[in-house]
């Protein structure tokens, strides 16, 4: 029975004209200080493909008429090494590419440029991925190789060469029943996580101390790594929208706006939650965090296949430009205000990402003829609209200044609608004071 890697590669190559040959680039370690590394995370276009996780590694599919998939399969990685081994950790090693890694063929990343020119000499179409660009000062020698070392009287080859996103990222935005398995319980780890934080803050704690309660609670789901750095921002923190010192005090009187999600086996989440210091939410704060929850839940309600992207994102700023011009923040009629699009004074940034192994995941979001692209089922995304007001903002009222509202949440479209997986994390404004109060 074929594993989920090579059905991937025998999709991704049905995609390819015939004569192809995919260059695969994995990560390599990266140094901390000295011999101290940081925590290995593979590239997860190569892991979605061959499941390998160690660095240094390289991955050809190259046509092959004779094979049952229709091309070879080879892996190029890091030899076994006892004495590396005692101090870093166990390697597959060449021979366990093949037996543990379904590689037709395996070889020591040291035999890479011979490998791959060897590969080339009967494939016209060639595409790489390469996020690091580790090899793009060789790649385009590797292609003229066999027009500079024959005769001239030889049949010269004069290759394409075109990134495999092209293909490969379209195939990354449905997700499989597995891949939506450990999103939902990554969603899930993060959902307690942001629970006990909401828990465990008053005022007077620190933001780190909180964002090492979000990591302490996704320890217990067996969530190794955090999909992006945690953002724990109280106060006007929170109008820098990838706020990641967290090491202030919190207030009596500040909202905080926590932005954190767990990430399982390569899989991401992410959700946002905003809630006052002291778990009693003042009017002024009422007013903005109602109003960008509304945003939120008027998005999510037209979720369903067939739905075009831009819509989530249009129905946010229509709900928020009428309620930032009915509190006084924005002036003119509201056809004005749509369109010089003046409520992005407050309305910084964009409503939703793919999510998947990149917690911005991979993917179109038109389709080829430059429309926005239809929502379809298996599709995983998040919503989540905020409103931003400055301490420098002295033309408002004093009370909206100095906080920052954003509520996200981790949607899958389904057959017939969608899904909210993150909807156990309070919400309201009731279920977040009578958590924060117990």
């Amino acid at each position: 029975m074929k594993n989920i890697y090579q059905i991937r590669r025998e999709v991704l190559f049905s995609k390819l004209p015939e004569s192809s040959l995919v260059i695969i680039c994995g990560y390599q370690q990266k140094i901390r200080s000295k011999n101290i590394t940081y925590h290995f995370r593979q590239d997860n276009d190569f892991l979605y493909l061959t499941g390998f996780d160690e660095p240094d590694a390289v991955a050809i599919l190259a046509a092959d008429k004779s094979m049952e998939s229709g091309f070879n399969y080879t892996l190029l990685c890091r030899p076994k090494d006892p004495g590396q081994e005692v101090s870093f950790g166990a390697r597959a090693g060449v021979e366990g590419a093949i037996s543990n890694f379904d590689a037709d063929d395996a070889f020591d990343i040291a035999k890479l440029q011979e490998v791959v020119l060897s590969k080339l000499a009967d494939h016209q179409h060639i595409y790489i991925s390469d996020e690091l660009n580790r090899f793009s000062a060789q790649v385009v020698g590797w292609l003229n190789h066999q027009r500079a070392t024959t005769p001239f009287d030889t049949i010269k080859h004069f290759r394409t060469l075109t990134p495999l996103a092209k293909f490969l990222h379209p195939m990354r935005v449905i997700k499989s029943d597995e891949e939506i398995m450990l999103i939902k319980a990554a969603v899930a780890a993060s959902v307690d996580a942001h629970k006990a934080v909401m828990q465990a803050c008053k005022p007077g704690i620190n933001e780190a101390l909180l964002s090492a309660t979000f990591d302490f609670t996704l320890s217990k789901h067996s969530c190794t790594d955090v999909a992006y750095p945690n953002i724990v921002a109280s106060g006007n923190n929170a109008c820098c929208l990838h706020y990641e010192e967290n090491r202030c005090t919190a207030k009596d009187g500040q909202m905080l706006l926590v932005d954190a999600g767990g990430e399982l086996n390569h899989y991401a989440s992410d959700i946002t939650r905003s809630y006052p210091v002291n778990g009693k939410f003042t009017e002024a704060q009422k007013h903005i965090y109602q109003l960008v929850l509304h945003a939120l839940d008027s998005a999510i309600a037209k979720v369903k296949p067939g739905t075009h992207w831009n819509v989530l994102y249009e129905t946010c700023m229509e709900v928020m430009a009428k309620g930032l011009f009915e509190l006084g923040f924005l002036s003119g009629s509201i056809e004005e205000i749509m369109e010089s699009q003046s409520y992005k004074r407050f309305t910084v940034h964009k409503t939703g990402h793919w999510l998947g192994m990149d917690v911005h995941d991979v993917g179109p979001y038109h389709d080829s003829d430059g429309n926005w692209r239809t929502l379809e089922p298996g599709m995983v995304f998040t919503i989540e609209p905020g409103i931003y007001i400055p301490s420098d903002a002295t033309d408002l009222p004093q009370e909206y200044r100095g906080m920052g509202i954003r509520i996200e949440d981790d949607i899958l479209v389904t057959e017939e609608g969608c899904e909210n997986l993150s909807a156990d994390v309070p919400r309201t404004i009731e279920e977040i004071q009578t958590l924060m109060m117990s």
